[in-house]
Parts: structure tokens; C-alpha cells; sequence
């Protein structure tokens, strides 16, 4: 089979991308992202998308209407193809066995059984959703249970390793790319057809070909290794904090042994994203199902410090303010779970927020790409508050941080965004109440300077 059509089933943070990046690599290629919802569709082909990612917008542009179109109609655009990605949302589950932990495979399943459906020529169907191990058996199984005379389908697992922020940057210039698949003629045969495509443009030498269930696995084991990092330097930050080390320079130092690295070894409030926690979970309640409590206590630590760590940031705030936040007004610089995205999934600022709620305050949020809308669902959400009306009117959300720092008590960073740096520290200083408090939980500003100015400062992992 020589690849000319792709569809992608769903248009979200990782099949938007994904695609729009082949299409720009594989011009002799059709690509088509396919979605339900109206609303994301016609936001993929209007001028603003869904999703910012730095450099998304001019693929998007270049290949649009070119060789990649995003459609509602999922039927046909199944039909057209010859490669079709999986890329549908896998959230952890809320109800029922394994809720809190397992991943929800209801949309993986509709996906495989449309394809079933709908399909009338040989398919290579690529695997590109977290999701847990042996999963590709499960969409094989509703494939081959519902398979039409005459045609054959090719189970692939193509994990992806995006970080938000760069997404752009590691599909042009991916570390690796993991491919899994049956070792068989046909399945070896689909592998080396998913292998061509990416060899437009990444090395051979960077594609990695393997079992489809090691595949699986990498993804997960990614995710959690690098949230372990996280996890491991916060918690030596309150070990700092208690002592008066300071997590920067403990960071540097061990960051300098090659044989550890500096990435992934900055304190914070804690991790966030759709993946990190997600992964985890689903990996502790696979463990667990496997009969290996020890492994799952050891992985479950991990998502454990990071809401210990959370836990310390906010136990803090309402320490310094004479421990009662009632009536007082919190500026909360950030709400996105790190810089230049606007997803705001599992972000520690809605921890934040939340806590200053309950303490009675009122909040003041300016994120320069997170929209109104969702700052106020994730909020109000039932498995945030039980009051929503009584939090809405206590939040107020700016397009200005000026604004939004004007007559409060104290200011909460939350993300790192490169702008906060640089504001004028001074001018908001003379407008907020005295004492004047800074809550710096990126570590990003200069904070003998902001101490100079008047305030009272206190970050992660060092004692000011």
C-alpha cells in the first residue's frame, strides 16, 4: 500500500498538530482531520485555532485548503483513507472500576467500531492516544470481530511525545519516533509504510520500530519518569526551604552530573498538562492490576508529592496573610499549567484559586492566552466547588496585569510566563494594599529587587 490519504479522528492538541505537520512535510499526501464537533472544525479553518502553539498557525495556514482540510465529515474521510490515526481523547475515568485511575477508552472504542463500520478497502489504523498497554489488542479485536469480506486492517502504535509549548518544534525535530506493530509480514509491511512518512523529514536512525505493546509502554514510562523529576526536586525544595539551601542552586549543581541532566529540575507549585497525571494513574492502576502493589505505591508517590507540593505553596499564602484570607483580594498572574499554551488541564493555579476561594478571598486572574470561558468552567466545574454563583462572584478575570494587580493584597505566579519578568514592579507596588506580598511559585522573578521595592516575597524553595 502506498500511503495517499490520512485521516486523523480528532482534532484536539495532538491530532491538529500532528497533522498539520505531515502536511506540510508529505505535500503529495491528503491529510484530513476529522472531528465531531462543529465548533473545533470551523475554529481549525478560521484565522484563530483552537489551540496557540508557537508556529502553528503559519503550518496551518501554508497547508490549508492545500493538501489539509479539517472536516465533520468523519464517514467519508474514513473511506478516502489508506493510514488513519487515532487521536481521540483518553481521560482518566470518574466513575465505575478503576475511576480516578484508569483511562476511559469509550472514544477509542466508538473509533475503532466507526472504522469498522464504515471502512471498504485495507486500513492501516495507527494507535496515537495515550493510552494503556495491550489497547491496540482491544481496537484490533473490535476491527477483526467486525471485519467486512475483503478487508483488512494493520494495527499500529505511534505514541506522541509533544510537549505543549513546543509542539511544533519536537514534531520538526523529534527526539525519536516510536512505531509498534505485530511482527508479522503485514504487520512489519505497515510499519515500514508509517516509517515513510516520517522520514520526509526526521532520520531513519531516529525511528524506532518495536513491539506494539513496548510502545505502549514508552509512552507511559516517558511521562512518568520525567513527572518523577518534578516531584523528586520539589521535594527537596521544602528540604531547602527548612534549612535555608536554596532548590536553584541544588538544581545547578546536580543538574551539571551528566549522568543526570538539568532538564525537568525546576521547583515549582507542581506539574500539570493532560499527560503527566493522567499517565501516572493509569500506570499505578495497571500495576495494580497486575498484582504489584509496591510498583504502584512507588509511582503513586509521585502524583502524591506534587499535591503535597501544591498543598505547601497555598498552606503559605494564607500563612503570610495574618492566616485569614476573608474579604481580601489575590491577584493570581498565570492560570495556563506552564507558558506559551493556553490548556489550562490539571494547572496547579486552579489548586490555587480554589484554596483562595475557600479561604474566603476574592481572585484577580490575568493569563494573556487563556480565554474567559474556560478560566470560569474549571472554576465552577461540580468537581471544583459545590457553590458555583458564590465563586463567580468572587472572580474577576482581566485582559491587563495592571489592572488585574490594582487594590489587591497579594500577587500568586503561577505560570512562568516571560511577560510577568518584566513588569513594572514599582507602579503596581503603589497601587496594591500594604503589606504588599508576592507569591512567586515559578521562581522567575528578581526578588531581592521586589524586596528592595517594599514587598514582602516568598517562592519555592528558598528562604527570603
Amino acid at each position: 500500500m502506498t500511503i495517499k490519504n490520512i485521516c486523523c479522528l480528532g482534532a484536539g492538541y495532538v491530532g491538529g498538530p500532528t497533522c498539520s505537520v505531515i502536511a506540510l512535510k508529505c505535500p503529495e499526501i491528503k491529510v484530513t482531520v476529522a472531528d465531531l464537533s462543529k465548533e473545533r472544525i470551523a475554529q481549525w479553518n478560521s484565522d484563530k485555532l483552537p489551540i496557540y502553539e508557537p508556529g502553528l498557525d503559519e503550518v496551518v495556514k501554508t497547508c490549508r485548503g492545500r493538501n489539509l482540510f479539517f472536516s465533520n465529515d468523519i464517514s467519508g474521510s474514513i473511506l478516502e483513507a489508506d493510514l488513519i490515526f487515532i487521536s481521540v481523547n483518553t481521560p482518566t475515568k470518574i466513575t465505575g472500576n478503576g475511576k480516578g485511575r484508569a483511562a476511559d477508552l469509550k472514544y477509542v472504542e466508538s473509533a475503532a467500531r466507526l472504522i469498522a463500520d464504515v471502512a471498504q478497502s485495507n486500513k492501516i489504523v495507527v494507535e496515537k492516544s495515550t493510552v494503556p498497554v495491550r489497547a491496540a489488542e482491544s481496537i484490533a479485536n473490535i476491527l477483526i470481530a467486525n471485519q467486512k469480506p475483503g478487508v483488512t486492517y494493520q494495527i499500529l502504535s505511534n505514541p506522541e511525545f509533544l510537549a505543549e509549548g513546543t509542539a511544533v518544534t519536537d514534531l520538526l525535530s523529534a527526539d525519536r519516533v516510536l512505531i509498534g506493530g505485530e511482527d508479522t509480514k503485514e504487520g512489519r509491511a505497515a510499519v515500514e509504510e508509517l516509517c515513510s512518512i516520517y522520514e520526509h523529514w526526521i532520520p531513519r536512525t531516529k525511528i524506532v520500530t518495536m513491539n506494539t505493546w513496548s510502545s505502549e509502554l514508552s509512552k507511559l514510562a516517558a511521562n512518568a519518569m520525567l513527572a518523577q523529576r518534578i516531584s523528586s526536586i520539589n521535594s527537596l525544595s521544602a528540604v531547602c526551604e527548612a534549612t535555608g539551601a536554596d532548590v536553584s542552586e541544588v538544581a545547578r549543581a546536580v543538574g551539571l552530573d551528566s549522568r543526570i541532566g538539568s532538564k525537568f529540575l525546576q521547583s515549582s507549585v507542581g506539574f500539570g498538562g493532560s499527560c503527566f497525571q493522567k499517565d501516572i494513574l493509569n500506570l499505578v492502576y495497571i500495576c495494580e492490576c497486575l498484582n504489584l502493589p509496591e510498583v504502584a505505591a512507588y509511582w503513586q508517590q509521585v502524583i502524591d508529592m506534587n499535591e503535597y507540593q501544591k498543598h505547601r505553596f497555598t498552606t503559605k499564602i494564607v500563612e503570610s496573610c495574618f492566616n485569614t484570607l476573608s474579604g481580601k483580594k489575590i491577584c493570581i498572574l498565570g492560570f495556563a499549567f506552564k507558558k506559551n499554551t493556553g490548556d489550562t488541564r490539571e494547572s496547579p493555579a486552579i489548586h490555587v484559586a480554589k484554596t483562595l476561594l475557600d479561604e474566603g478571598a476574592s481572585i484577580k486572574i490575568y493569563d494573556p492566552k487563556v480565554d474567559k470561558e474556560q478560566i470560569d468552567e474549571d472554576l465552577t466545574n461540580p468537581y471544583v466547588c459545590e457553590n458555583p454563583e458564590d465563586f463567580r462572584k468572587r472572580i474577576a478575570i482581566y485582559t491587563d496585569p495592571y489592572a488585574a494587580s490594582n487594590g489587591c493584597h497579594a500577587i500568586v505566579v503561577c505560570t512562568e510566563w516571560d511577560e510577568f519578568i518584566h513588569l513594572d514592579y514599582k507602579k503596581i507596588y503603589g497601587n496594591m494594599m500594604k503589606p504588599a506580598y508576592i507569591f512567586d511559585g515559578r521562581k522567575i522573578l528578581d526578588h531581592q529587587a521586589l524586596i528592595n521595592m517594599g514587598y514582602h516575597v516568598q517562592t519555592i524553595g528558598k528562604k527570603l
